[in-house]
């Protein structure tokens, strides 16, 4: 296969310099993970760190639970509720997240949200009742649309055959704050408590951990990052190296591509079933095998900090598969690592051993964890002008399936919790069976094969008018066209490039 062509600080004369080899966009070609040489590998961490951050505050509330409940007389019932706004608030954010980073660039979008929802997180530690209790979750919730610009932000700055690792290990280590919160936020409220302090006011005191911490993370991004190889947005659009796009047109073309809903359903069941499990596992646990809370806990904290290795796992997957058999070896992995993830999700509903549960939890982690690193290994391609709103409408679908889930199996006492689990697992199967429908014409589906006579550049030039072209809005597109070549795998790999685009 041919690969992308790579151009080094000293093979560019005249050109910007970068410490990774860049391809005619600028982005990364390699993805080295202990770098922090700017631009590229800097905002990956700067990325990872902030999304981090986000999920630690908006999942800092479970861990304390019996406390809260305790201080603030909440039922059963309120704390559903409150764990629903938790994830229901990003569903809009996401999409108006997937917007601004079209618009404003990943940088000033990520930064602002982190920053304007860390009060919220402050706010929990003067939550009254139920009715504050749950609007403090819920506008904190909004802070994991971060994950959007997260994700948009590593697709501007690495090249096809890295993106989906970049993609998937920045929202990998991203989601371990949904583990790492399990220990944090004890841990927080027992040092608490040893300096003298009530147990109802420690825990109160604990969330200005994670606000704080959100706080430093926004301005690190502000300050330190940058939106893409070449500069920021704002510098960018006045110096005329960058069209501002409109964004009545960048939506048009983001709601009219069916394949970014499908992702949209399909992601609302691997990221949403994760965010439906941080919420009950530890209270599963508890109840079914009558472990202790701190038992509970540590369990709990297992399934989240296993996006460690299983969420990069699944992007490093993609471009594996990509580099033999392009977008058509993307969409069968997703689709079979997903499909492997409700199997074991009804077995988990099933069993009836600790040790077995334990043991069957963790497999499905990896794979329904795994499936939402490949599914950003597709995003990025599926259109270059809406790459945001495509990417917010993904996240979002996460949230919509994680709200969806817990209310139909998870709130009341229709299904015992072993019940709702086991019928989540045949949703993720049915739902995920939708990826077969999905058809790149110049690369192809999982059972189709490519249009006849259909180039990349047929495919994201049709996202400009003749009037845009003329005017040269398209150039960045063409370039994008030209990088994702090898995506028709190694049938087209080693054929040269269309001349359609000179």
């Amino acid at each position: 296969m041919e690969n992308v062509p790579a151009y080094s600080a000293t093979e560019e004369s005249g050109r910007k310099k970068f410490a990774l080899p860049v391809d005619s966009e600028h982005k990364a070609t390699e993805f080295r993970l202990f770098s922090v040489a700017a631009p590229h590998m800097r905002a990956f961490h700067l990325s990872w760190i902030s999304f981090f951050a986000c999920f630690v505050s908006t999942f800092a509330a479970p861990p304390l639970l019996p406390i809260i409940r305790d201080d603030l007389d909440l039922t059963a019932t309120e704390i559903g509720n409150a764990g629903i706004a938790a994830v229901s608030g990003a569903v809009f954010a996401r999409v108006a997240m997937g917007s601004a980073c079209d618009l404003f660039g990943p940088r000033l979008a990520s930064a602002a949200l982190t920053l304007l929802t860390a009060p919220a997180v402050y706010c929990s530690s003067i939550a009254s009742g139920p009715t504050t209790f749950l609007l403090v979750r819920f506008f904190t919730g909004f802070s994991l649309a971060t994950f959007v610009s997260t994700q948009f932000w590593m697709s501007s700055l690495f090249s096809a055959p890295v993106v989906g690792t970049a993609n998937g290990v920045a929202g990998g280590w991203g989601n371990l704050g949904g583990g790492a919160t399990q220990l944090i936020m004890p841990i927080g409220f027992e040092l608490i408590l040893k300096m003298g302090s009530d147990k109802f006011t420690a825990w109160r005191i604990a969330f200005f951990i994670p606000g704080l911490f959100q706080m430093l993370c926004a301005y690190g991004i502000f300050f330190l990052g940058q939106d893409l190889p070449d500069g920021n947005y704002a510098q960018l659009h006045k110096s005329g190296d960058k069209h501002k796009d409109k964004f009545s047109k960048v939506l048009y073309h983001a709601v009219t591509n069916y394949r970014g809903w499908i992702l949209a359903l399909t992601y609302g069941y691997c990221f949403g079933v994760e965010l439906a499990i941080d919420n009950i596992i530890a209270q599963y646990f508890y109840d079914r095998f009558n472990v202790s809370l701190h038992t509970a806990g540590i369990i709990a904290a297992s399934f989240g900090l296993a996006n460690f290795f299983s969420r990069p796992g699944g992007g490093m997957l993609s471009d594996i598969v990509a580099r033999r058999y392009g977008m058509r070896g993307r969409l069968w992995a997703l689709w079979s690592v997903q499909t492997l993830g409700g199997i074991f999700c009804i077995i988990l509903g099933k069993v009836g051993t600790l040790g077995v549960s334990v043991a069957v939890m963790l497999i499905f982690s990896v794979f329904v964890q795994a499936a939402c690193g490949l599914t950003f290994g597709v995003v990025p391609f599926v259109s270059r002008r809406s790459l945001g709103i495509i990417s917010g409408m993904t996240g979002a679908g996460g949230n919509v399936g994680a709200v969806i889930t817990q209310v139909i199996f998870f709130r009341g006492s229709r299904y015992t919790t072993e019940k709702g689990i086991m019928l989540m697992g045949v949703m993720i199967i049915a739902c995920t069976s939708v990826i077969t429908l999905i058809h790149f014409p110049q690369w192809g589906g999982m059972f189709t094969k490519p249009s006849k006579g259909k180039t990349e550049e047929d495919y994201y030039l049709s996202e400009w008018s003749e009037a845009e072209k003329e005017k040269g809005f398209h150039k960045a597109s063409l370039k994008f066209s030209e990088n994702s070549r090898h995506e028709g795998g190694r049938r087209v790999g080693i054929t040269e490039s269309p001349d359609t685009h000179k």
